[in-house]
């Protein structure tokens, strides 16, 4: 099924992301982290690409046996980075060929550590992969791409980032799903913006629940997302306890989640980071809401 249709059918679209394990590392773990997943039915599992594709080998292979094998809609991300129309085409029609109709269109990050000299493919910006995908497969697949309730970490110009990003569904995007973030109210700005710009589809909003110290480091280093007073409470009080902040990091990204729904959003896409122990609690914590989901009074804003 195409997620866009998952979208139409369903108040609330509940989705996790995995990566593929580095090539040094057997494919069977990311397995073991499906097998857990499963049984919490979400309603799809994105894969990702990995830095520079450098796990792109992998991503196909696991999206096709999380349709085929697990028996989950399952959403294939597909990069820019040294990306050629010719090898495209090979991926999407390995992925056609194994049920898996489902596309994240996505620039990429270049491979670390070679931002300036890496070898450019023929897509620039994530828009010209959309232009491509639509034109070549029409309405076989189903496309997906990126928002950023802050702005791209690229872009000072929220206005100017809110035009890129209409573009691109004009282009052919069917649903969003946005970069994490942990100020929701930075979200429902973002929201009533896109709703004033004429972007319509559907948007999914990305949590992350912060289990490490470590982690919180990165994602700030590479998105720049903004860090509510409330959590870098959080942060300080636990940072050296990895129990106690994994406990207060569900308990945060339960919350988040909680107001979420309540304000009626469409969809929830969690960033797993594969620990599925992680997204079992959080899944048990919101069961309830997810099978009686409440008429959404700010629905124009999320149509």
């Amino acid at each position: 099924m195409k997620i866009k249709d998952i979208f139409e059918k369903k108040r609330l679209v509940f989705s996790f992301e995995i990566f593929p394990p580095k090539t040094t590392t057997p494919l069977e773990r990311i397995y073991e982290t499906l097998d857990e997943l499963k049984g919490l039915q979400p309603d799809f599992i994105s894969v990702t690409y990995g830095a520079g594709g450098s796990t792109r080998d992998r991503t196909p292979q696991i999206a096709m046996d999380v349709k085929n094998k697990y028996g989950i809609e399952s959403l294939a991300h597909l990069t820019c980075v040294e990306a050629t129309r010719e090898d495209t085409e090979k991926i999407v029609s390995f992925l056609l060929d194994n049920g898996v109709n489902n596309i994240l269109a996505l620039r990429g990050d270049p491979p670390e550590g070679a931002r300036d000299n890496f070898v450019k493919g023929d897509f620039e910006h994530a828009i010209d992969l959309v232009r491509f995908l639509r034109e070549k497969y029409g309405e076989t697949i189903s496309i997906g791409g990126a928002a950023y309730p802050e702005g791209h970490i690229e872009c000072d110009d929220p206005i100017k980032d809110l035009h890129f990003l209409k573009q691109k569904v004009n282009a052919g995007v069917d649903f969003l799903i946005t970069q994490l973030f942990f100020d929701n109210e930075l979200f429902y700005r973002f929201m009533e913006r896109a709703y004033i710009a004429g972007i319509n589809v559907p948007i999914s909003a990305g949590i992350m629940p912060v289990v490490s110290k470590n982690q919180i480091e990165r994602i700030v280093t590479l998105c720049g997302a903004s860090l509510p007073q409330k959590f870098v409470r959080i942060l300080h009080r636990y940072a050296d306890d990895p129990r106690a902040l994994e406990e207060a990091g569900i308990a945060y990204a339960t919350d988040q989640i909680v107001d979420l729904i309540a304000f009626g959003v469409k969809g929830i896409h969690l960033y797993t980071m594969n620990k599925a122990h992680v997204a079992r609690r959080i899944t048990s914590n919101i069961s309830t809401l997810r099978e009686a989901v409440p008429d959404p009074k700010g629905e124009k804003v999320l149509s």
